[in-house]
């Protein structure tokens, strides 16, 4: 049996979540106190691994209908929650050879659990069988696992009985239990084994965190009376590190934070100071080596993410081997131990460990919990006012902190595949971008030079934000070059990255200057007269007369600090100049103001493209397409993967002769 929708209704603050698909991998998304452990919570008693004690309570209704409730419970017991399963064509099979073929009018039935846990079945039988209406039902009243049917209608040509038959003889039985864990299920480091024994033997309550430990003595074949005899000891810690290798193994298989941590066991007597029932009797102490910094410390004391991913491992392994029927996994929260990057590898353990053996359910906060590759599995979990806890799979009309961790999970894949491109140029600001853009389309129009198609310009911000940039990059470049001021402390930073790189075998970030002046941003390389008026124009609803070369006194060499003095001196347009508006009007009114442009800026920018695109190493084979006026172009070779990168630093323009002729294919940029 496949579970394909659950819902639950009247449970906690979930009026009523209303059926929702389940695949074999489920993520449940909400923001916190959303109502997504709830609904966890309430469909693992459908028929929960816990057996009896895993019950629903009165208490558990929602308090704003509870007293009207709790005067009909008796007579009139609330259905809590609901499962439809998909029966397999051998399921389908098997119940035909018993019954007839085409007895059941559909291959989906629908169990549910109410308030005094008393589960019943919804079955479709066919209208060839004699019956009131087209869905029968049965009630396994107050237990939740099948019982005798001695008092069931034994004609069987009765519609109930047959209901009543197909559910005691096969629903019941292949119903797969379900499987809840948590934060609160994580092993101990201490176990009072005298304790644990009593009231394991006496039918006493054990909560998740002894259920992992017991799973975990299972494993090892080792038994709570064996731990407390005296003789055997060496035996006993035998059997108990063979089971916890055979897990550590299994779980670095995707476990990649530390691969030197190894668990230990130790018995020995109560210490008397410790609190109650750790003060008596024998003790058992697991424990986590960390083989790097040479120290053991308890298993509870260590750092969550190991501790939770070995607590489960042990749970779940336990489990392959003791449960021969379907299970369906619910975690809840999985993730909140785990570093993001660990949170990856388990999202890969749910999909290769997990889904082949049993349908999984989890329930997350993280964005990194979120795989963008299965959007289908995902869920979304709201509390809304005066309706309570409702999941949808529609991300239209949730509320923004709901979708919150889906859209950092679609920003951080957009950080990710940002760089479509081996050879990225990185510039300070948009309006970098569309000088270099625009005046380039100008320069192709004269001599057919461009930037080569296979940069990717991206504004970055500032040096601050290159080492960021740099390593988001990961290994998916083969040349990094910055075009940006070449002032002392930005070569630090530069040199600072390139020492790394090189000690991780990855090629260095080249420098591009603007112009051989030391301090120069690419809007020096216009005449100032003629950037002045494209400012004026930008800037005229904020300007009572033009700027003039007189107005900007400031000594600073480049243009654009000169004018943000002044506009920070005089307050003009709120004391800031942004360097975008210029760009910005130059590229919607770039046909009426391109003729202002002088033949020395178009060869100084001529000269610029041709030093970016000489950083690009020659072994890097790309054929240079040239462009006649007619606009015809020879083919572009591949790019290999890792290229060196070799070529001089700083440029000088005014010493570059014009000679690469590049094609006309638009500059790539990703922002």
């Amino acid at each position: 049996m496949k579970l394909t929708q659950a819902r639950v209704v009247n449970y906690r603050s979930i009026d009523d979540s209303s059926w929702v698909k389940v695949d074999d991998v489920t993520a449940l998304v909400g923001k916190n106190e959303s109502g997504k452990t709830a609904f966890l919570q309430a469909i693992r008693k459908i028929n929960s691994i816990s057996g009896e004690e895993d019950a629903f309570t009165i208490r558990d209704y929602p308090r704003k209908g509870y007293i009207k409730y709790k005067k009909i419970h008796e007579q009139n017991p609330c259905e809590v929650a609901q499962a439809e399963f998909e029966l397999s064509p051998e399921e389908l099979s098997e119940i035909e050879a018993n019954f007839g073929n085409g007895i059941l009018a559909s291959n989906k039935v629908i169990v549910t659990k109410n308030y005094k846990n008393e589960r019943a079945w919804k079955i479709d039988l066919s209208e060839s069988v004699s019956q009131p209406s087209s869905i029968s039902s049965f009630t396994n009243p107050s237990n939740p696992t099948p019982t005798s049917f001695q008092n069931a209608v034994q004609n069987v040509e009765s519609n109930i009985s047959v209901s009543e038959r197909i559910a005691e003889q096969f629903l019941e039985r292949w119903l797969p239990k379900f499987v809840y864990f948590d934060n609160y299920s994580l092993m101990r480091g201490k176990i009072s084994i005298n304790e644990l024994r009593q009231r394991s033997e006496s039918g006493g309550p054990l909560d998740d965190a002894d259920r992992t430990f017991l799973s975990l003595l299972t494993l090892s074949g080792v038994s709570l009376g064996d731990l407390e005899k005296d003789l055997g000891y060496e035996d006993i810690k035998v059997e108990l590190e063979s089971a916890s290798i055979t897990i550590t193994d299994e779980i670095f298989e995707y476990w990649q934070q530390n691969r030197q941590l190894k668990v230990e066991f130790d018995v020995s007597q109560a210490d008397p100071r410790d609190p109650p029932p750790l003060n008596e009797g024998k003790i058992l102490h697991v424990r986590i080596e960390n083989a790097r910094h040479r120290v053991t410390v308890s298993f509870d004391e260590r750092s969550k993410g190991f501790v939770w991913f070995f607590s489960f491992l042990s749970y779940f392994s336990h489990l392959e081997e003791t449960e021969s029927g379907d299970l369906i996994i619910l975690l809840d929260e999985p993730g909140t131990a785990l570093h993001a990057m660990a949170q990856k590898d388990f999202l890969r353990f749910m999909d290769e460990r997990l889904s082949p053996r049993c349908q999984v359910l989890y329930s997350t906060h993280s964005p990194f919990m979120i795989d963008l590759d299965k959007l289908h599995r995902i869920r979304l979990v709201q509390d809304m006012d005066g309706v309570g806890t409702v999941i949808t799979d529609d991300a239209v009309n949730n509320d923004r902190e709901t979708v919150f961790p889906l859209q950092m999970a679609l920003g951080y894949q957009m950080a990710q595949t940002l760089f479509l491109a081996p050879h990225c140029l990185m510039v300070n600001s948009p309006s970098d971008l569309i000088y270099l853009q625009v005046l380039g389309d100008m320069v192709t129009e004269i001599s057919g030079a461009r930037i080569d198609p296979r940069w990717v310009i991206i504004p970055v911000g500032s040096t601050d934000n290159l080492s960021t940039f740099v390593s988001l990059l990961g290994e998916n470049y083969v040349s990094v070059a910055v075009m940006m001021d070449l002032t002392p402390t930005n070569r630090e930073k530069i040199e600072a990255i390139n020492k790394k790189n090189e000690m991780e075998g990855e090629n260095p970030v080249k420098w591009v200057q603007v112009t051989r002046v030391r301090d120069a941003d690419i809007e020096d390389l216009f005449d100032p007269k003629v950037y002045l008026e494209l400012v004026n124009l930008s800037y005229a609803t904020y300007l009572e007369e033009p700027l003039t070369m007189r107005t900007i006194t400031d000594s600073n060499p480049r243009i654009v600090e000169r004018l943000k003095a002044y506009f920070r001196r005089t307050g003009l347009a709120g004391g800031v100049f942004d360097r975008y508006v210029p760009a910005s009007y130059l590229l919607e009114n770039l046909d009426n103001f391109k003729g202002n442009f002088t033949e020395d800026t178009l060869e100084k920018i001529q000269a610029l493209v041709e030093r970016i695109n000489s950083l690009i190493a020659d072994t890097d084979s790309y054929e240079i397409p040239r462009v006649s006026r007619k606009g015809n172009s020879s083919g572009i070779s591949g790019v290999p993967r890792k290229a060196r990168v070799t070529g001089p630093g700083a440029v000088n323009i005014d010493s570059i002769q014009s000679s690469a002729v590049v094609g006309s294919l638009p500059v790539q940029t990703q922002f």
